[in-house]
């Protein structure tokens, strides 16, 4: 669960009027129309309230029977329990309502679609401590997903325990380990991605994606890749007179570093950390090594079968229509796609380049003979409940979790659906898509209110909690993103070619709306996003444009910005937001706007926001910035405008929801390393974003020497190490290096399993200190002011780890910690902070110098005046 909370709660009572979630209504006064369903019921019942049936299937052809000529609301009551799906609830226009009334499938709260087979009869493997098995359900044939209580489990995976080099059909293998596996075609390469740090790998294709690709077979030493994945993300096709650039504009053209895996993932011989599980689909056995305190015996153990539980097709000549969902939990399918040959070819957002020739021609449209269009019309990562061509669809105080896709998709031709007071939670991929990007009927008219999502991505790092395609007059107001893994909210597509100086794609969004929501602890794994992310076209006009108001956007982990207007974004309005604890921004990215050959930039307004950057007012050929308030915290804020975001009053017992037993907390990632000394690491990761339903405590890493033996730990809180980024392990034993690290993740149930460990590093003495940092600036208001400046271009022989501010008023020097610091290092990203306390009219000098192992380095100076 997350950590942020509302303090204000509502009784039960308005609650449950709020959200519309009444209890089965009694027979009497139902509807002689409705339909009954219960787990126990009989499919040859007549669906009255004395005789359920059983399946929804069952339910869907009484309704379609009774629902041609309505006179009232058609109402479907699920009665508590759990309706197991082996394919979706498939749904089209004569399962409308008509006459201006719905059909309503009503759950209790505690009412499942569960597409989901129960695994039983765990037996101990001989010969495997603490391993247990129990043949696969009937009719899995395969699946990515497993849970115990409710609680996600972790494919099997580990460090790849080879060298690779890297060959035109995939690698060479330093020795045969991997052929001498009982299933090595089962295996899963996956590429990270992140800003370059320390000592950490950057693989992948863009340090927003996380792509996957498949091992097809391995033979000796040659390890071949599963076809077209392996093409599609390794030949994009790039422009022959502008090096580097692919044609897709989104990324590189090949995986980086090399190609090398960074870690690999299900495979029998990587079962040996508690929570991990694998499927033999040869044996038709699942294995699973269980986590303390659970009792296979007594959980419930479910393994995601069905890839969708609701399928909603309506055509542009007879949509489906006039139909909700309420109260109904929605769990427990999968995604197949990613195992086949395709693998998971990642562009941004979930998207990905598939078929033969992807790489080649998919989305290129004018740029490449035979590319298909629009430009960017790449594969949308699908829906586990997906409507196409559907108009008037509600779904409210539904929970949407343990899925294996995306969770709910409105896709083309969706006009005026509503999601609200739902919840959205572990996830594989995005959690709400709206509306697409392949030239079909936009979506339009979609309203998303008063919803919690988070801790999620979990399996598609690069997917985000809500994804706004090429639309029109959608709102997306109210909600609470908190905890999630890449950008909380992204907007828009096509603005890429403005990378080569031309104009963004033609499309037929306008009139879309993200405001007053509430969006914190993002970008916890992946870099270059955003708590709102824009690109390409918005609208005609400032007027019919994008407009981003009233959000309260905090604390960012990764590299990107608090409302992130990327490549092409135009006519975007920001106004009245508050936004704060970013790394090098809060809004904007000045970009040229091509459809012309003025030179002005892409036309935007930034207005009377409340935020640490401190721009001074002005307009930038087009980038008009004006009124905005530089704050020191949140207190400097009218407490309005911090309660107006987020979710309304009537909404906030949400997050006290639970979803899935208590468990402990996913590992953290991305661990990386630098010296602190001649015998200490300071040592660096991501933190989990998916705490077990119990907040983390602290974190414990531990180093390793090259033999294995454990040289030393050090566990810091977890509100130290969000205020620092860094854990530092001293007494090391000088002989005893390389060192690598794991960390674990600490709750009140217990320690995450070991996060993949560091590369190995030994520490060494740093004498040279960093240079000044660049480019001091102070910007000024009345009584406080941004200082913002760029890392040194020399960082001597230690990396570094903060930054140390003087202040001519005499107070203490300040001590600038924090993932930025780390972050903008490497990408010489500029950063920021406020200084708070100053007095009007009055003249300050100000320094800041660079802080690494080496000591304090010399300072860089700036002095400014702070206004009447």
């Amino acid at each position: 669960m997350p950590t942020h909370r509302r303090a204000a709660l509502v009784t039960l009572a308005t609650a449950v009027l709020a959200l519309g979630v009444p209890a089965l209504a009694a027979p009497a006064e139902a509807a002689s129309s409705d339909v009954y369903v219960s787990p126990t019921g009989d499919d040859h019942a007549d669906g009255g309230a004395r005789h359920p049936v059983r399946t929804l299937q069952r339910a869907r052809d009484l309704a379609r029977a009774r629902a041609g000529d309505l006179a009232s609301d058609l109402t479907v009551h699920l009665a508590p329990g759990t309706y197991r799906q082996s394919g979706p609830l498939a749904l089209d226009a004569r399962d409308s309502g008509t006459n201006g009334h719905r059909v309503i499938w009503q759950g209790t709260g505690t009412t499942v679609v569960s597409g989901g087979r129960k695994v039983v009869g765990w037996r101990q493997v001989p010969g495997r401590s603490g391993l247990w098995s129990a043949p696969a359900p009937q009719g899995l044939t395969d699946t990515r997903q497993l849970y115990v209580d409710g609680v996600r489990a972790q494919r099997a995976r580990g460090e790849v325990p080879v060298r690779l080099t890297q060959t035109a059909t995939g690698y060479t293998a330093s020795s045969d380990a991997i052929a001498r596996w009982k299933h090595p075609s089962d295996a899963e390469f996956v590429y990270t991605s992140g800003e370059a740090l320390w000592n950490v790998e950057r693989n992948g294709l863009g340090q927003w994606t996380e792509p996957r690709c498949r091992i097809a077979s391995a033979e000796g030493t040659t390890i071949t890749m599963a076809q077209p994945c392996w093409d599609n993300s390794n030949k994009r096709v790039e422009f022959p007179d502008i090096p580097g650039r692919t044609v897709g504009m989104v990324g590189p053209g090949h995986l980086t570093n090399d190609g090398k895996a960074s870690y690999v993932e299900n495979a029998y011989e990587l079962l040996d950390q508690p929570g991990e599980w694998y499927l033999d689909r040869s044996a038709h056995r699942v294995y699973y090594l269980p986590r303390p305190g659970e009792n296979l015996a007594r959980a419930d153990v479910e393994a995601a079968a069905a890839e969708q539980l609701v399928d909603g097709r309506g055509t542009a000549d007879a949509p489906v229509h006039d139909i909700a969902f309420r109260g109904i939990r929605f769990s427990y399918a999968t995604w197949l796609t990613p195992n086949g040959p395709e693998g998971f070819s990642e562009i941004q957002a979930g998207y990905t380049v598939t078929g033969g020739r992807g790489w080649a021609t998919q989305g290129l449209c004018q740029y490449v003979e035979g590319g298909t269009c629009p430009f960017a019309s790449w594969t949308k990562m699908p829906g586990n409940l997906a409507f196409t061509h559907a108009r008037r669809i509600e779904f409210a105080d539904d929970v949407f979790a343990h899925l294996g896709a995306s969770g709910l998709e409105l896709g083309a031709g969706t006009e005026d659906a509503s999601v609200r007071g739902s919840i959205f939670t572990d996830i594989s991929g995005n959690g709400l898509e709206i509306g697409g990007v392949d030239g079909q009927a936009p979506a339009s008219g979609v309203q998303v209110t008063d919803n919690h999502l988070y801790a999620l991505p979990r399996e598609y790092h690069g997917g985000v909690a809500i994804l706004n395609g090429y639309t029109r007059n959608d709102t997306i107001a109210h909600n609470q993103i908190d905890h999630v893994g890449y950008s909380a909210i992204s907007m828009g597509w096509g603005g890429w070619p403005d990378k080569i100086g031309d104009p963004a794609t033609p499309n037929p969004s306008h009139g879309n709306t993200v405001r007053d929501n509430l969006i914190s602890d993002y970008m916890q794994m992946l870099d270059d996003g955003g708590g709102i992310y824009t690109q390409g076209l918005t609208g005609t006009s400032l007027a019919d444009g994008e407009k981003v108001t009233g959000n309260v956007v905090h604390d960012q982990w990764g590299l990107g910005k608090s409302v992130y207007t990327d490549n092409g974004c135009t006519y975007e309005t920001v106004e009245g937001n508050v936004l704060y604890h970013a790394s090098y921004a809060n809004v904007a990215s000045r970009h040229t706007d091509y459809r012309d050959g003025l030179g002005n930039n892409d036309p935007t307004l930034v207005k009377d926001n409340w935020w640490e950057e401190g721009t001074a007012d002005g307009d930038n050929k087009g980038l008009v910035t004006t009124g905005n308030r530089i704050m020191a915290s949140p207190s400097d804020v009218p407490p309005e405008i911090l309660a107006g975001a987020g979710l309304e009053p009537a909404y906030r017992s949400l997050l006290d929801r639970r979803i899935g037993a208590r468990s402990v907390p996913e590992a953290p990632s991305r661990v990386g390393t630098s010296t602190a000394g001649p015998d200490a690491l300071y040592v660096t990761f991501n933190p989990t974003f998916a705490d077990g339903g119990s907040p983390v405590r602290s974190y414990t890493a531990r180093a390793y020497d090259s033999t294995g033996r454990q040289a030393g730990q050090q566990t810091v809180a977890a509100t130290d190490f969000r205020r620092t980024a860094l854990v530092r392990i001293g007494g090391l034993p000088a002989a005893g290096g390389p060192f690598t690290v794991t960390v674990t993740a600490n709750n009140d149930v217990g320690g995450s399993a070991p996060s993949l460990a560091s590369l190995p590093l030994s520490p060494t003495t740093a004498t040279v200190l960093p240079g000044a940092p660049t480019s001091p600036k102070l910007r000024t208001a009345s009584m406080a002011a941004t200082l913002a400046w760029t890392p040194p271009t020399a960082t001597g022989d230690a990396k570094v780890v903060g930054y140390r501010v003087t202040v001519s008023d005499g107070r203490a020097p300040v001590d600038v910690t924090g993932r930025d610091v780390l972050v903008t290092q490497p990408s010489a990203k500029g950063m920021f902070r406020v200084l708070a306390g100053l007095k009007a009219a009055t003249t300050y000098t100000v320094t800041v110098a660079a802080v690494t192992a080496a000591g304090t380095g010399p300072a860089a100076t700036v002095t400014a005046t702070t206004r009447p």
